[in-house]
C-alpha cells in the first residue's frame, strides 16, 4: 500500500492544543469542548506526541508490513492478483473502564434480549400474539424461515454470538446503530488488529493497562465446546466458510487457527442417517458443533435455496433432531431487520419490564401510517433503510438527496411501505486517526460482541472501530474505503494474564496424533504442488530458450525449431510453434510473451502461477507467515512482470523470470524445512514429485527424439541440461563424452540426480507407501503401486545406447519417444487414482424443482 509522505509541511502536535480543529456537530472522542485532551486519552496523546509524525508513519508502513505478511485481507473481487490489505490506523480507540462498565452491562443486557425475541419468534410468538410487534415485520420478512420452527439449542441461550454496531451522539451516549446476529463478522479482524497494534507500539500497549481480548476467545471455545457436551466429552467442532472467495476469509482463516477448529466447505460435510459427517483421508468423522460464516438462507440445498453451492443438504433436519448444534442458528438473520428496533422499548418492558440501558437509533418503520406519514414531510433528516438488509441496496441519506431523488424513493416506499424503514441521522463520534501522512479527524463507528455462557453473556472487552476515510463522508463501511482501529478498553488496576490452555476439551493421544484434513484441502495441496512445479519447469526452460535466442552466437535454424517446439509443447500452449510456421520461428517475440504473460490461456506461466496463488487462497489456514511471505514476493513478483513487458519484449527478458524462480524455490525450500511430515505435505510432495516426473519425461521426450547433426545435438543436450540444473554437473562428470546416452544416464537413472526421473518416481513410491489404505484389503500390490513398480523396472531396465539411437528411416529415436510416452501414460493413470482414491468429487446437490418463487405471487 502506498503511503503520501508529506512529513515536511507537518507541524508536530503538542498537549497544549489539539492534534485538529474541532468538528462542529460532532462529539470528539479525544479532546473536550476547551480542546483539551480527555482523562483516558492523556497518556495516549503524549506517547503519539512523543513518538512524532515520522514515528507515526513508521508504524503505519510497519503495521500494514505484518497485515500483508500475515494475510490480513478483506477481498471485494475474486482476483488473485487483487488483494486489498486490511487497513489499520495506528492510534487505537481508547473507552475509560467506568464507562466500558455501563456499556459492558447495557450489551449483556441486550443480548439477553435478543435471545428471548429469537426463542419466540421460533417459539410461541407472544410478541405477535399479544400485537407488541406487527406480523408483517417477521412474517414479510425473507429471514423468517419456517422450517426453523421449534428447533432448540441446549443450554440457556439460542443466541450464541450477537453484535452490536454503535455510534456517539453529539451528547456523547452511545447509541446502536445496528444489530448482526447471523454470522457477526469482525472478532477476528478485531483481535488482529489488537496482535498487530502491540507489536508496533509494545512499551505504549503494555504501560496503558489495556484489557485482553483473550478472554472473549476463551469463552467463545467454552461454549462451543459444551453445546455437546451431552453427546461427548471431546467434540468435533468446524468453522463452515463460504470459501476463498468470501470477502472476509482471512478472519475465517485466522479463527481457525486461533481456537483450532478445522475450516470447511460446505462441500466438505455431508449428512446421512441424520447425522453431519466430514468428508477426510480417514473416512467419515462425525461432526458435534458447527460455528457457521455462511447465511441462513444458503445453508441447505433440501429446505432452503436448492441453487446454493454453500451448504450442507440436509442440514437443518440433523439440527432439527439435535445431532448437530449451529452457532449461531440458522434463522437467526431475522433479528437482524431495522425495523425491529423501533418496537425494542416495547419488547423489552414485555419480557424483562424495563427500558433498555443502551438506546437504539430512532426508527420508523413504512408499513405504519403514522410513521410513512412522517417519513413523508421528514425525509430531508433521516436515513431511508431496506427492511431487509441487502449490500446492493445501500442506506439513503436523505439530505443528500435531490428533489428529483426524493420524489423517486417515495414512491417506491409507497408502492412496498413494509421493506423500508427510516432512521434518525446521528452524527458519529470524531476521534484522531493517521491518513495522508497527518493526524485528522474522522467520524467512527464501533462494533463489539458478546459470547453465550452458562448464566449470561461474556462481552469481548474491546472491539472493531472503524473510521472513515473522509471527514465529508458519513458513511463508515468496509465497502467505503474505511480504516479500522484497535480499541483499547483502559483498565484500573493492571490486568491478569488470561490463558486458553485450560480451555480445551479434552483430547486423546490418538486423536492428537491423527490429522483429519477434509479431502478438498488435501486435493489443493496437492495442486499447490503440481502448479508450483509445472510454472518453474516452463520458467526455466523459457529462460533457457531466451538465452539461447539472445545468445552472441546465432542459433541454427534445426535447434532453433526444436526448443521452441519443446517450449510449446512444455507448457502445453498448442499448437505454438509446433506448426513450424518459418514467420513464427523467425519472429517468435508475440507467442513468446504470450506463453508467458497470458494469464487467460491454459498452460502459460502466468496460469499456472495464478491456479497456484488460487490453491494458496484455498488453504490459507495450513499456511505459515513464512509462507504468506513468499506467497506475497510471488504475487509482487508476478504484477511487476506485466510491467516488465508493458512495451513489448525487454532486452532482457530471461532475467525478469529469475524472481519468480527464486520465489519458487524458496517455497519448496520452506515446505521442505519447516513442514510437518503429516498427511498434507506428503500430498503436496506426490504432486510435486509427479508433475516434476511429468515434465522431465515431456522435455527428454520433445528435445531429444530428433536427431540433429553433432554440433547442434550437443547444443540442444547442454540446454535441456541447463533448464534442469545439470548442466554442471554433467560436464564436470562425463567431461568430453557429451553425448545423448551420457545425458539420458543423468536425466533418467541417477539415483543421486534429485530431477532425475527414477528419483522423483522413487520418492512416489516412499510417500504412496505412507498413504492411509482403504479399510477393505486386496492381497497383492495395488494398482498405484503396480504402476509405480513398473515405472521404475521401464527405467532401470532401459538400454541408454539403445535409447539414444536414432532410426535412420524416421530420423527419429523412436525407442525414447515410445518409452516417454508410456512413463507419461502410468504417471497420468497414477494421478487419476490417487485422485478418485483420495479426493472428493461427489457433484454437488442437482435442483429438480423450483423452490423459491417471487415474493409478491
Amino acid at each position: 500500500m502506498e503511503v503520501r509522505n508529506p512529513m515536511a509541511s507537518i507541524i508536530e502536535p503538542t498537549l497544549s492544543t489539539s492534534w485538529y480543529p474541532a468538528s462542529p456537530g460532532h462529539y470528539d472522542e479525544a479532546y473536550d469542548e476547551l480542546r483539551l485532551a480527555r482523562p483516558h486519552w492523556e497518556y495516549l496523546i503524549k506517547s503519539i506526541t512523543t513518538l512524532g509524525s515520522a514515528g507515526l508513519h513508521d508504524r503505519f508502513q510497519k503495521a500494514q508490513r505484518i497485515l500483508r505478511d500475515d494475510g490480513a485481507t478483506y477481498n471485494l473481487t475474486a482476483e488473485p492478483l487483487d488483494t486489498k490489505v486490511w487497513a489499520l490506523d495506528p492510534i487505537p480507540m481508547v473507552i475509560g473502564s467506568e464507562e466500558w462498565n455501563d456499556i459492558e452491562a447495557g450489551l449483556i443486557e441486550r443480548s439477553e434480549l435478543f435471545d428471548l425475541i429469537l426463542k419466540d419468534i421460533y417459539g410461541p410468538r407472544e410478541l405477535i400474539r399479544q400485537g407488541i410487534i406487527p406480523a408483517e415485520i417477521i412474517y414479510g420478512h425473507p429471514g423468517f424461515l419456517r422450517q426453523c420452527h421449534d428447533i432448540t439449542m441446549p443450554g440457556s441461550h439460542n443466541l450464541i454470538l450477537h453484535a452490536a454496531d454503535m455510534v456517539r451522539d453529539q451528547n456523547g451516549k452511545m447509541c446502536i446503530i445496528g444489530d448482526r446476529t447471523q454470522a457477526p463478522s469482525g472478532a477476528g479482524y478485531a483481535l488482529e488488529n489488537r496482535t498487530v497494534l502491540s507489536r508496533i507500539l509494545p512499551s505504549l500497549f503494555r504501560d496503558s493497562q489495556v484489557h485482553r481480548l483473550s478472554l472473549f476467545f476463551q469463552s467463545l471455545r467454552i461454549t462451543l465446546s459444551q453445546l455437546a457436551s451431552d453427546r461427548t466429552d471431546s467434540p468435533r467442532i468446524v468453522i463452515l466458510t463460504p470459501g476463498a472467495y468470501s470477502e472476509s476469509y482471512f478472519e475465517h482463516t485466522f479463527l481457525s487457527n486461533y481456537l483450532g477448529f478445522p475450516l470447511v466447505q460446505g462441500s466438505d460435510l455431508t449428512v446421512r442417517n441424520g447425522h453431519v459427517w466430514m468428508k477426510s483421508l480417514n473416512g467419515l468423522s462425525q461432526v458435534d458443533v458447527i460455528l457457521r460464516r455462511v447465511d441462513d438462507y444458503f445453508c441447505d440445498q433440501v429446505e432452503l435455496k436448492a441453487d446454493s453451492y454453500l451448504g450442507v443438504p440436509g442440514l437443518l433436519e440433523s439440527a432439527r433432531a439435535g445431532n448437530v448444534v449451529i452457532a449461531n442458528p440458522i434463522g437467526s438473520g431475522i433479528l437482524e431487520t431495522p425495523a425491529l428496533l423501533k418496537y425494542l422499548p416495547a419488547i423489552s418492558n414485555y419480557f424483562i419490564g424495563r427500558d433498555l440501558q443502551l438506546n437504539s437509533v430512532k426508527t420508523w418503520w413504512c408499513g405504519d401510517k403514522a410513521d410513512m406519514s412522517y417519513v413523508r414531510s421528514h425525509i430531508d433528516n433521516l436515513i431511508i433503510k431496506p427492511a431487509v438488509r441487502r449490500p446492493d441496496k445501500p442506506s439513503l441519506y436523505g439530505h443528500r438527496l435531490t428533489k428529483e431523488q426524493k420524489v423517486k424513493i417515495l414512491k417506491q416506499i409507497e408502492a412496498q411501505p413494509h421493506n423500508f424503514v427510516a432512521q434518525s441521522y446521528v452524527a458519529p463520534s470524531c476521534l484522531p486517526s493517521w491518513q495522508d501522512g497527518e493526524i485528522q479527524a474522522r467520524p467512527s463507528i464501533f462494533r463489539t460482541f458478546s459470547v453465550s455462557n452458562q448464566t449470561a453473556y461474556n462481552v469481548m472487552a474491546g472491539g472493531l472501530t472503524r473510521v472513515g476515510s473522509s471527514n465529508s463522508e458519513p458513511i463508515v463501511t468496509n465497502h467505503s474505503g474505511s480504516f479500522s482501529k484497535d480499541t483499547w478498553i483502559i483498565a484500573s488496576e493492571p490486568e491478569k494474564q488470561m490463558s486458553l490452555i485450560g480451555a480445551q476439551p479434552n483430547v486423546t493421544h490418538e486423536a492428537a496424533q491423527q490429522t483429519n484434513l477434509p479431502s478438498r484441502v488435501v486435493e489443493n495441496l496437492f495442486w499447490m504442488g503440481r502448479y508450483a512445479e509445472r510454472a518453474e519447469a516452463s520458467m526455466r526452460l523459457m529462460r533457457t530458450v531466451l538465452v539461447q535466442l539472445n545468445g552472441i552466437d546465432i542459433l541454427p535454424e534445426k535447434s532453433r525449431a526444436i526448443l521452441l517446439s519443446c517450449l510449446s509443447e512444455q507448457t502445453a500452449c498448442l499448437p505454438g510453434f509446433t506448426t513450424q510456421d518459418p514467420a513464427l520461428l523467425k519472429n517468435p517475440d508475440k507467442e513468446l510473451m504470450s506463453i508467458i504473460l497470458d494469464g487467460k490461456r491454459p498452460g502459460t506461466i502466468k496460469s499456472s502461477l495464478l491456479s497456484l496463488l488460487m490453491c494458496t487462497e484455498q488453504v490459507k489456514e495450513m499456511l505459515s507467515a513464512d509462507t504468506r511471505r513468499i506467497i506475497n514476493d510471488l504475487r509482487d513478483n508476478l504484477n511487476e512482470l506485466d510491467r516488465a513487458y508493458a512495451c513489448g519484449m525487454p532486452s532482457a527478458p530471461d532475467e525478469t523470470l529469475d524472481p519468480l524462480v527464486t520465489s519458487l524455490l524458496a517455497l519448496s525450500g520452506l515446505n521442505h524445512e519447516s513442514m510437518l511430515r503429516g498427511i498434507g505435505w506428503k500430498f503436496q510432495e506426490i504432486g510435486r514429485r509427479t508433475e516434476r516426473s511429468l515434465q522431465t519425461a515431456t522435455l527428454i521426450s520433445t528435445a531429444l527424439s530428433t536427431g540433429v547433426d553433432e554440433l547442434q545435438q550437443q547444443q540442444i543436450l547442454e540446454s535441456v541440461l541447463l533448464s534442469v540444473e545439470a548442466l554442471i554437473s554433467f560436464r564436470r562428470r562425463y567431461r568430453q563424452r557429451g553425448d545423448v546416452s551420457h545425458g539420458l544416464d543423468l536425466l533418467m537413472v541417477d539415483e543421486t540426480n534429485p530431477r532425475s526421473l527414477f528419483y522423483q518416481i522413487d520418492q512416489l513410491r516412499k510417500y504412496i507407501d505412507d498413504l492411509p489404505q482403504t479399510a477393505s484389503y486386496r492381497p497383492g500390490l495395488s494398482l498405484e503401486k503396480r504402476l509405480i513398480v513398473k515405472s521404475l523396472n521401464d527405467i532401470q531396465l532401459a538400454e541408454l545406447d539403445t535409447l539414444a539411437t536414432v532410426n535412420p528411416k524416421t530420423k527419429q529415436r523412436d525407442r525414447l519417444v515410445m518409452l516417454m510416452d508410456n512413463l507419461k501414460d502410468q504417471l497420468e493413470q497414477l494421478t487419476s487414482i490417487i485422485s478418485t482414491k483420495y479426493f472428493d468429487h461427489t457433484a454437488g446437490p442437482q435442483q429438480i424443482a423450483t423452490t423459491q418463487w417471487d415474493n409478491d405471487i
